[in-house]
């Protein structure tokens, strides 16, 4: 038997007064003659010193949060012993997109490749991975739950609504001058605000970079905002591998790049297109593709956009040669002109930073995370039981 780090006698080894006692109460520490407490000490030697441990996991499902082309996710709790439990995202990707089962293997194994890669990441804008597990031949993503809204329920109309009705008249006021305005179809955020949310995703983005990854899947939807007022990727099913030499297209349309939409893999270029096009939707208050009907209807929308700018984006927006070289260097058609990474895109120059320091430099700086927080605190969704 491994030596105890309990000791009840008067004296202790050299160091020992260092050690952690585990248990102090009425009754003097020993092993003294109760055999249960003897055979649960026997399998605690044994399950802590094993290399493999097994155990099943236990999942109330709580509510759809959404559903797609790779499948669906669930809120769920995860129940454990004594108590323990919490929410987690568990997405199931659904084999009905693939010819065979044998394609659906095939992909979910680079998908747990990729997944295996963004959980050993630990960023604060990247959504965290539990595990990635085959049940009865499906595959499922174990994530953290993020107590937030994503992008696309931020820029709903009935946002504004419900934002007079919870928030006082003076906050209002506040509300719609430094973070939220009307747009043409839908809410528009302020450029700081907007700014502030790019910036937390290009720091995600640079992150999955670093370690040879792409999103492939940058949109609205994918973008949550937690209630601490920072921005999160989610949805990392669509990750890509930069070294694998299969080109996997799981993307949505809308907010692709245009050589995606024509046939080209996923890059660190086309994450910045797409990102571009939600910053543009950020700063417009409505989708910039409105009325396109067809792939190549769509691509070549997204190659003229850079020359609609100015009829999308409010005037004053219009008047910042800053952020307007900011949005056209995200967007540009070739993607040899857009920034050369999402770092560059955040603090080299030209960047999202940049833009940020100019505003400070005016006093219309902002403390756009806290803003955000006391913002959405009142809007936000009941906590996961």
């Amino acid at each position: 038997m491994r030596d105890s780090l309990v000791h009840t006698s008067g004296s202790f080894p050299s160091g020992e007064l260092k050690s952690t006692v585990a248990y102090q109460g009425q009754i003097p520490l020993s092993f003294g003659s109760d055999p249960d407490k003897q055979a649960l000490f026997a399998r605690y030697e044994e399950v802590a010193w094993v290399e493999q441990l097994h155990w099943q996991r236990h999942y109330q499902r709580r509510k759809l949060l959404g559903a797609g082309g790779q499948g669906a996710v669930y809120l769920a709790q995860h129940d454990g012993a004594d108590g323990f439990s919490r929410p987690i995202a568990l997405k199931v990707f659904s084999p009905e997109p693939y010819p065979s089962r044998k394609a659906y293997e095939e992909d979910m194994g680079m998908v747990g490749r990729a997944c295996a890669k963004v959980a050993l990441l630990q960023s604060d804008h990247i959504v965290d991975i539990h595990d990635f597990v085959v049940h009865q031949g499906l595959r499922l993503l174990e994530m953290e739950w993020i107590d937030g809204f994503d992008l696309r329920e931020i820029l709903k109309p009935q946002t504004i609504e419900l934002t007079r009705e919870l928030h006082p008249p003076e906050r209002v006021e506040y509300i719609e001058r430094v973070i939220l305005g009307p747009g043409t179809k839908q809410p528009r955020l302020q450029p700081g605000v907007a700014i502030s949310i790019l910036r937390d995703c290009l720091a995600g983005l640079a992150t999955l970079n670093q370690a040879g990854l792409v999103h492939g899947d940058i949109k609205p939807g994918n973008i949550m905002v937690t209630r601490m007022g920072r921005a999160k990727l989610i949805d990392i099913g669509s990750a890509v591998d930069l070294r694998q030499s299969t080109v996997r297209h799981v993307w949505s349309p809308a907010y692709a790049a245009p050589e995606v939409l024509e046939g080209g893999r996923s890059t660190p270029q086309s994450d910045l297109a797409s990102l571009g096009y939600v910053l543009i939707e950020m700063l417009s208050g409505q989708f910039p593709f409105e009325g396109c009907t067809s792939y190549p209807q769509l691509a070549e929308a997204k190659r003229q956009l850079e020359q609609r700018l100015p009829q999308l984006i409010p005037a004053e927006v219009v008047e910042s040669e800053m952020l307007m070289t900011l949005c056209q260097r995200l967007i540009a058609a070739n993607p040899a002109d857009r920034f050369p990474s999402a770092h560059a895109a955040e603090l080299g120059e030209d960047g999202a930073a940049e833009f940020h320091r100019q505003l400070a430099t005016v006093n219309l700086a902002s403390e756009y995370n806290h803003d955000l927080r006391v913002w959405l605190e009142p809007l936000r969704r009941d906590p996961a039981p």
